[in-house]
């Protein structure tokens, strides 16, 4: 009985030294902490990019952002950069032996917010966005989406390859949706990675 004790007791003590602990390794890396930046706004970057989503289709995605960035101070978000874009796509639906490959082209505002970096040789930046997407077929990858016109929404994460981000592996969830403007709307889902350089 009394070693049961003595083990609950050891277990408490466990649990009361764990929190200082923890407290102060968040309060010194909060410390290290690099103040938040974005890549050169006056700088044009082209993505090529993989993506694998819904029903078990896959793709591929070239963009290009043009040099015309704004600097915003959004409410409530701060500093922010506003891009746009324009990409290629191409889907198909993995294994079919039917061509169900669907093509298309899309033009997107992207939002981007520099994020607090644990290191100066990795920056992080936080991207959001909602496009509009055009599709030469209304099957999708052998999904029926109901309209040729589709909005494009984005997530992503880009981590920076070098200082001054040149070069960054983005890691995106990307959402295909006619936003009921049809009665058919299955939706497709996708996660990308990909690799953007900056020139």
């Amino acid at each position: 009985m009394q070693n049961n004790n003595l083990v609950f007791n050891t277990s408490i003590l466990h649990i009361f030294l764990a929190k200082p602990v923890l407290l102060l390794t968040i309060l010194v890396l909060s410390f290290q902490v690099v103040a938040a930046q974005l890549p050169d706004k006056n700088k044009q970057a082209v993505t090529v990019e993989y993506m694998t989503g819904s029903s078990d289709m896959h793709g591929m995605r070239i963009a290009y952002r043009p040099d015309y960035n704004y600097d915003l101070d959004l409410y409530l978000i701060g500093d922010t950069r506003l891009s746009w874009e324009t990409s290629l796509n191409l889907f198909d639906l993995h294994g079919s032996a039917k061509n169900e490959a669907t093509y298309g082209f899309s033009v997107s505002p992207v939002f981007s917010k520099a994020l607090p970096n644990i290191s100066d040789n990795y920056p992080l930046t936080f991207e959001f966005g909602i496009g509009v997407a055009y599709v030469h077929d209304e099957k999708f990858g052998g999904v029926d989406i109901g309209s040729y016109y589709q909005f494009e929404d984005r997530l992503g994460l880009l981590i920076g390859l070098d200082e001054n981000q040149n070069s960054e592996v983005a890691i995106r969830y990307i959402h295909y949706s006619n936003g009921g403007l049809n009665t058919k709307n299955p939706g497709l889902d996708f996660l990308s990675v990909g690799y953007i350089y900056r020139f």
